[in-house]
């Protein structure tokens, strides 16, 4: 399956690309928490974020700016978004690690909306300020994750340009 682009504003002005409709991908994304997930991500990472991180450029070649997985901890053997940011490794693009954690490790699957609001992640962003990153997730479904992720970010003096999402469950 070839990815499809598409974009979400969320937070007033934000995007957010995705590469699929999640329910094109839905059995291969539950995958994540098992074995098979990462060769699943890695395959699905080099169709896109690999090739996104390829034909992107920047303004200044010493403007590259970061890719910041969210809360890529390792679960399960391995992190899934950190996955996702490492395909974006290039001449124009960092990935960077371990550098937005969530302190709060609740599970949004399948949570609504007001759940979501009411059991923020805490996120902790320890690092550089000044700097440009671009978000990384694997699945935006309400935006709560993306918005907090880059408020925080913000406020700590960094800029988030855009997110790059595997999926949108938007109209799933």
């Amino acid at each position: 399956m070839q990815p499809n682009i598409t974009k979400r504003i969320i937070d007033g002005d934000f995007e957010v690309y995705s590469f699929y409709k999640y329910s094109d991908i839905a059995p291969l994304i539950k995958t994540k928490h098992r074995f098979i997930g990462a060769s699943i991500y890695n395959i699905l990472a080099k169709n896109s974020f690999r090739k996104f991180a390829l034909a992107f450029s920047t303004k200044e070649d010493n403007n590259r700016p970061y890719a910041l997985g969210i809360d890529d901890r390792v679960d399960s053997g391995y992190s899934h978004t950190a996955i996702l940011a490492k395909a974006l490794k290039s001449k124009n693009i960092k990935p960077i690690f371990g550098k937005l954690r969530a302190k709060n490790r609740v599970n949004y699957s399948g949570q609504t909306l007001e759940y979501r609001l009411s059991h923020p992640r805490d996120f902790k962003y320890t690092f550089k300020q000044d700097v440009e990153l671009i978000l990384i997730d694997d699945i935006i479904t309400t935006g709560t994750t993306l918005k907090e992720a880059k408020n925080v970010i913000e406020k700590s003096g960094a800029k988030a340009l855009f997110a790059l999402t595997l999926a949108d469950a938007k109209d799933a």
